[in-house]
């Protein structure tokens, strides 16, 4: 029997719920397709930097080397610590670490899930750079709280990075409808942007059953809203991507329902999974948070292992359990309820 070792990393707010919701559902989902799943649980979080100084231990990474993939539930705590600190000390650190350089994130409306547009039958893959970009933390800060305060933020983009994101791109959309939408600011940003759309044309060439178009940044996030059904899969760099996600969930229906993955495709190392809603500290003692954005990442993790069927199952049951009006309405439904009604979906 196959055996996959898990990390589970519940962190803040409501990332301890969430996780324990998916992990339900994961281990039901196990036991019906007949493989394992261990887990073991870090407690790294905003309550352990207050009590070490440090948002992971100094090993962390090491000791994450040798698990299949990591769960993550939700990283910050603002009125503790800055996300600045948690952020950089936790997620960041585990992306970068182990080169997660493909952030991928699904964009559908679920049954009964009311988005906020027109269209309701969009269907979204955007792939977003992880790893450098305007993300890289190139820069600094001189003569600094003085009036000759001067700030550099410098985006760095590598033929390396930007390639193969772009090749992870045109393979997905490859498997898809072969259509990919490439993102930049290539009239703006005459050096960084230009250069991505000329590592598109070259790419175009390998691949040829791909139908790519090049969109300004914001000419995409129009279409998204007026015509999302146009579109299938989109890759755009680490800011474009992070926005345009950030959209992506707003016409899904909300971050209770927005699912992520951040994927090294070699599986040299283990790939992190992670709800996109954030830690919500101000609901994390009502035990309303929404699990469907993690159990949908738990879907995506079960897929990159090679569970395609037992993937398919959870999403299935979700999809049943929308269908029945459970966890549609935000702050409606007890997360305990909506994790019933998968699990019993899953029967």
């Amino acid at each position: 029997m196959k055996k996959y070792d898990i990390a589970l990393i519940p962190a803040d707010g409501i990332g301890p719920q969430v996780i324990e919701a998916s992990w339900e559902v994961l281990s039901k989902v196990a036991d019906q397709e007949g493989f394992g799943l261990s887990e073991t649980t870090f407690p790294w979080s905003c309550a352990y930097y207050n009590e070490t100084g440090m948002m992971m231990p100094a090993d962390g990474i090491e000791t994450l080397r040798g698990f299949d993939a990591i769960l993550l539930g939700s990283v910050g705590w603002p009125a503790q610590v800055p996300d600045s600190v948690s952020l950089h000390g936790l997620l960041l650190t585990i992306r970068k670490a182990f080169d997660q350089y493909a952030n991928v994130r699904p964009h559908r409306l679920l049954p009964k899930v009311n988005g906020p547009l027109k269209a309701t039958d969009f269907d979204l893959l955007c792939i977003r750079e992880n790893t450098e970009g305007e993300y890289s933390g190139a820069g600094g800060r001189v003569h600094q709280g003085t009036p000759s305060e001067v700030v550099v933020e410098t985006s760095v983009f590598t033929r390396r990075g930007v390639e193969r994101i772009l090749r992870y791109g045109f393979e997905q959309a490859r498997q898809r409808s072969g259509r990919l939408a490439s993102v930049t600011k290539s009239n703006a940003q005459k050096h960084s942007m230009v250069f991505w759309d000329e590592v598109t044309r070259e790419l175009a060439a390998e691949f040829p059953d791909v139908e790519v178009t090049s969109y300004h940044v914001d000419a995409l996030a129009a279409r998204m809203i007026m015509a999302p059904e146009s579109l299938d899969v989109i890759v755009a760099s680490n800011l474009f991507g992070d926005i345009l996600t950030d959209m992506g969930a707003a016409i899904q229906g909300g971050l209770g329902f927005a699912a992520s993955a951040n994927i090294n495709p070699d599986r040299s190392v283990p790939s992190m999974f992670e709800p996109v809603h954030g830690s919500a500290p101000d609901i994390a003692h009502l035990g309303i948070a929404n699990p469907i954005a993690t159990i949908w990442s738990a879907a995506m993790m079960l897929e990159h292992l090679g569970e395609k069927q037992a993937a398919d199952r959870i999403m299935a049951a979700i999809a049943t359990a929308t269908e029945k009006g459970v966890g549609v309405n935000p702050g409606k439904d007890k997360t305990s309820a909506i994790t019933a009604a998968v699990l019993e979906a899953l029967d």
